[in-house]
């Protein structure tokens, strides 16, 4: 995380935390639309510093460092002491985030070594991992097709962290336009199969984490049903609609 990116993030925390000396008072003073406002702008500032390994920040210094910055007093660190220390926080929360990282790779290799041995669990080239917990007799789709499912997404660990079940609405999305993961893994269904696929980290977001729900490194657990296949893109379909013309015009 940059320097400049940890101060802000630290000084639009601090508002929130000026004149509050204890949680009490926060939760006293949560009325009006502002202040409201204020504290979620507090809250989401928080989560995002505690996800990048922030989590020990001094409240009571913050709200002494943006008071002191508001009556004009003369600051009680230099700018170069203050440097040190956003030097000190940012490698501390990159050791404990590569710490973090590693042990979710690891976790998610030795779940896949086992589950590998499971049977009914078919392991591709690719390294994917699927089972299939119902099949059926429809269609399989091209990279180029649109599909409509439903599924659900979880850690190895069980969590949850996305689900158009729950959601209770079916999803379509073009095939090739997803993680490597399901792209392979749609292809090997039939419309109305309910499969289980077992994705390495490699083949989904590998050294990313799109969302806090899912760390970097993680492999990732999805149970798909097929609905149905939508056919091409509209604009994979203008393309072929425009290839014919051109075809029966040069005959």
């Amino acid at each position: 995380m940059k320097l400049h990116r940890l101060a802000a993030s630290v000084a639009v925390l601090s508002l929130v935390l000026v004149g509050c000396d204890n949680k009490a008072a926060v939760s006293a003073d949560l009325k009006t639309p502002a202040q409201k406002a204020s504290y979620g702008i507090g809250l989401s500032m928080g989560k995002n510093l505690s996800q990048e390994g922030m989590d020990d920040l001094d409240s009571q210094a913050v709200a002494l460092g943006i008071e002191d910055a508001l009556t004009k007093k003369d600051q009680r660190l230099s700018d170069d002491e203050l440097m040190e220390a956003f030097s000190f926080l940012q490698a501390r929360a990159q050791e404990r985030m590569s710490a973090l990282n590693d042990k979710t790779a690891k976790a998610g290799a030795e779940f896949l070594a086992e589950n590998a041995k499971r049977e009914g669990v078919i392991t591709t080239e690719s390294g994917l991992q699927y089972e299939v917990l119902s099949s059926a007799e429809g269609a399989k789709p091209k990279v180029s097709d649109v599909v409509s499912v439903h599924y659900q997404g979880a850690l190895v660990d069980g969590s949850v962290f996305d689900s158009s079940i729950e959601r209770g609405e079916p999803v379509e999305f073009p095939v090739g336009g997803v993680i490597p993961g399901w792209v392979e893994g749609l292809q090997l269904m039939n419309v109305g199969a309910k499969y289980k696929f077992y994705i390495p980290s490699e083949l989904a977001y590998g050294a990313q984490s799109p969302t806090p729900a899912i760390p970097a490194n993680s492999t990732l657990v999805f149970e798909v049903e097929l609905l149905g296949i939508m056919g091409a893109p509209e604009a994979d379909k203008a393309d072929l609609e425009a290839n014919e013309a051109a075809e029966a015009i040069e005959e």
